[in-house]
């Protein structure tokens, strides 16, 4: 292994732009964050070099929490993406 490996107790918080304006990020700020795979992010400019990401407001999302366990038949977020895929047909 070389001095790139990251280690839990010493996270790395840097990413580098790819080719293709991708980025990746951090493990232990996401985390840090409480933001998972599948979160939506919108991405404000604060200043020059200066970006800000903040979790999307989800309105079906919410209203899915607010009903989770009154038995609509749907349990994970992705039953929820199945079904508004089926709305939009």
């Amino acid at each position: 292994m070389t001095a790139a490996v990251k280690h839990e107790d010493q996270p790395v918080r840097t990413t580098k732009v790819s080719r293709k304006n991708q980025v990746t990020l951090p493990v232990a700020a996401l985390r840090e964050a409480g933001v998972a795979a599948g979160d939506v992010l919108r991405v404000e400019v604060e200043a020059p070099g200066v970006f800000r990401l903040v979790r999307a407001h989800d309105p079906w999302w919410e209203l899915f929490q607010k009903f989770q366990g009154s038995n609509l038949g749907i349990t994970t977020r992705e039953e929820l993406e199945e079904m508004r895929d089926e709305w939009d047909r």
